[in-house]
Formats: C-alpha cells, sequence, structure tokens
C-alpha cells in the first residue's frame, strides 16, 4: 500500500466572533479546498499571518476591530475579505480602503456562499497550486 499525500489547500484564516458565522463561513471555506483557520482575536490573526494565505473578517464583531483587522491582514499581504452589514455602506467602503479585496454582505454569503466566497478560495487554491 502507498501512502499518497494530499497537499492541503489554501490556509484561510476565518476572523469572526460569532459562532454560527465562523462555522458557516469555515465550511465555505472548506467546501472550496480550503484549510480554514478559525480565529476570534486580532491578536491571534497577527499570530496565525506567517502561516495564512488569505483571511476573511467578520466585520461587525464587538472584541475586535474588523477594520483594523483587515489592515493587520493586508499590510501583511495576505489577500483579505470581509463580511458585514448590507446597510453599513460607510463600514464596507472603510473595509476596501483597509486593504479588503472585496466586501460581502451577509445576505450575499447566505444565499450565494459557496459560489462567492469558494469562488475566492478556489482562486486562491490556484494561485498556490501554480507556484
Amino acid at each position: 500500500m502507498t501512502l499518497r499525500l494530499v497537499p492541503a489547500g489554501p490556509r484561510v484564516a476565518v476572523l469572526a466572533e460569532d459562532l454560527i458565522w465562523a462555522t458557516r463561513l469555515s465550511e465555505i471555506v472548506r467546501r472550496a479546498g480550503g484549510e480554514p483557520v478559525r480565529l476570534a482575536s486580532a491578536a491571534l490573526l497577527r499570530a496565525a499571518l506567517p502561516t495564512l494565505d488569505g483571511c476573511v473578517v467578520d466585520l461587525t464583531a464587538r472584541s475586535y476591530d474588523g477594520i483594523a483587522a483587515v489592515t493587520i491582514a493586508a499590510t501583511a499581504r495576505v489577500p483579505t475579505v470581509a463580511v458585514g452589514q448590507h446597510d453599513d455602506v460607510g463600514e464596507r467602503r472603510a473595509a476596501r480602503e483597509a486593504g479588503a479585496a472585496r466586501v460581502y454582505a451577509y445576505r450575499a454569503l447566505f444565499e450565494h456562499g459557496d459560489r462567492e466566497l469558494g469562488g475566492w478560495v478556489a482562486r486562491l487554491r490556484r494561485e498556490e497550486e501554480s507556484q
């Protein structure tokens, strides 16, 4: 019997305080071939940065500043997307200005997460495989 190692997909941080959204986002990452790394604080994000290929930040947490978390990841050149309220235009704009490549509304990910966020993770995977 030959043991064949399957390369792990891209390691994608899921920085989310809410258990339901953390689980939902992690499952989307997993289904797209990524390896979700669930985190609950900016300090844990900073510590994990050297091992990450991507980052998803939930902007509405109370235990960390979502915009600051986007800045942390983007400054480290880790591709980053965010998720937030569809009607909070200011926060969504601030996340893009902080370095998020895209800011998804919760509803869009609830209804089309595999297509939207899953597509982003799949692109990270293709980039990783081509290197």
